[in-house]
């Protein structure tokens, strides 16, 4: 089994290889990539030492899988050339998402995307991918009508300039600013960049990502994207309009049996979902689980991941594991 991972010096790179040994994802040859600037720096990986070497490099070593996270344009200009060689690439930059040949793959909701002939396969925004885990079994069920989002994202889903200005503020040093404003004792309504209709990019993908997961351009969306001063994981308050009648006690069950999500509602104990339990973990965690009783039909939840691991890295893994479970690898 051969495995090139580029970006392997960024910060879901460095968790993709965590997550990879975790998992004891099976791998015989390693090709960490990244940009010329890092190539030859030693990287640890499975107790044995490797060189970073180039995408030309990883290229030509003809990897059966390659996971990629060095951001849209790599993507872009280096993706294809892989997969016409017979690569399955895994890509967890927005270049290929929209793409109508090109899978978005949550393996908990859509695994029946994954052909042999599904050489380029998608990772999903982070927001996206732990919102689609609880609402892919109501959607089953109840249908899905209309989605109204807000959600309260991490720091570290800009990467670790972000984090290291957030450390600095609370460490009264200058910091290089990444973000607009300052972000230590503050929130703002401003992920991605702006669009004509007055949304951003990161709340339109959360729009165009769910209904293709989905699978249906029918259900009505709106987000509000919010970046707060935390490492441990996204949050968001979803409200769910659905098509049919619910039972509180269903969607609990509902819930109880989706894998990959862990309920967190006492709030007698004052149990929910917090970036602060999610840090670290692969799951999704979903609490404060209420009818809407200002709307037909309607529901209210409280989801929250770490948005490096399910968000990203475990989720890109994860689709790498169901190619070798559905034996699409040939290694």
């Amino acid at each position: 089994m051969k495995l090139a991972l580029v970006g392997a010096t960024g910060l879901v790179g460095n968790v993709m290889m965590k997550v990879l040994e975790e998992r004891n994802f099976p791998v015989d040859e390693f090709y960490p990539a990244a940009s010329e600037r890092s190539v030859g720096k030693p990287i640890e990986f499975k107790g044995k030492t490797h060189a970073v070497c180039s995408i030309e490099d990883a290229l030509a070593a003809k990897p059966h899988v390659a996971l990629f996270s060095a951001g849209g344009s790599t993507s872009k200009l280096w993706a294809q050339r892989f997969a016409d060689q017979g690569t399955f690439v895994i890509d967890n930059s927005s270049a290929w998402r929209m793409e109508e040949d090109v899978p978005l793959v949550v393996p908990e909701v859509n695994p029946h995307t994954l052909t042999s002939h599904t050489r380029i396969i998608a990772n999903p925004n982070c927001s996206t991918i732990q919102m689609v885990v609880p609402l892919n079994p109501l959607h089953k069920a109840y249908g899905i009508k209309r989605l109204v989002i807000a959600t309260y994202q991490s720091v570290t889903g800009t990467g670790v300039a972000a984090v290291k200005q957030l450390d600095d503020e609370r460490a009264g040093l200058e910091p290089q600013m990444v973000y607009p404003y300052p972000i230590d004792l503050n929130c703002f309504p401003h992920g991605g960049n702006f669009m004509p209709n007055g949304y951003t990019s990161e709340e339109m993908k959360l729009v165009d990502e769910t209904r293709k997961i989905l699978d249906d351009n029918t259900i009505k969306i709106t987000a509000t994207v919010v970046r707060i001063p935390v490492k441990g994981g996204h949050s968001e308050a979803v409200n769910v309009e659905l098509e049919k009648p619910f039972n509180l006690n269903e969607v609990m069950n509902l819930f109880a049996n989706t894998p990959g999500l862990i309920i967190q509602d006492n709030v007698q104990e004052n149990l929910y979902p917090m970036p602060l339990n999610s840090h670290e973990k692969d799951e999704v965690f979903v609490g404060r689980i209420r009818r809407d009783e200002s709307c037909e039909n309607g529901l209210n939840l409280w989801i929250v991941a770490d948005n490096l691991r399910k968000g990203a890295a475990t989720n890109a893994v994860q689709i790498a594991q169901m190619l070798l479970e559905k034996k699409l690898i040939q290694a």
